[in-house]
């Protein structure tokens, strides 16, 4: 299946997903990247489209609860989460893993001048 229509089937499958007549809209760069890497692995089998959107409601769910006030805004943050819910639900990898990545890239990005590529460096890891 290629790429759009692996988005097409996504947009079909997950009727939240931010769209206009061409197709999903994003905001960011990086919302484009976490639904690439949504498609991506789904393709792999890590989830069907049933699963990933009942994961996705209960994420949206659960921010809606702790105060979110769901404009849209937030969306991919829950997109994001989600991702990082099933991947370690999975066993791709560990909640524990997810924060030291997010906590290295957190550290890269405050030592990186603006408009600088983030680089990650050993230094920028810490257990």
């Amino acid at each position: 299946m290629t790429s759009l229509a692996a988005a097409q089937v996504a947009t079909g499958a997950v009727p939240s997903i931010p769209r206009d007549d061409d197709g999903p809209v994003f905001r960011e760069p990086w919302e484009a990247q976490a639904f690439a890497m949504a498609l991506s692995l789904h393709e792999r089998g890590l989830f069907t489209w049933n699963e990933w959107a009942a994961a996705l409601a209960a994420e949206i769910k659960r921010a809606q609860a702790a105060g979110d006030p769901d404009t849209g805004e937030t969306y991919y943050r829950h997109w994001l989460a989600t991702l990082e819910n099933l991947v370690a639900e999975k066993g791709v990898t560990s909640a524990h893993n997810l924060r030291r990545y997010r906590d290295a890239w957190d550290h890269a990005a405050d030592r990186t001048p603006h408009g600088r590529p983030i680089e990650l460096r050993a230094d920028d890891f810490h257990d």
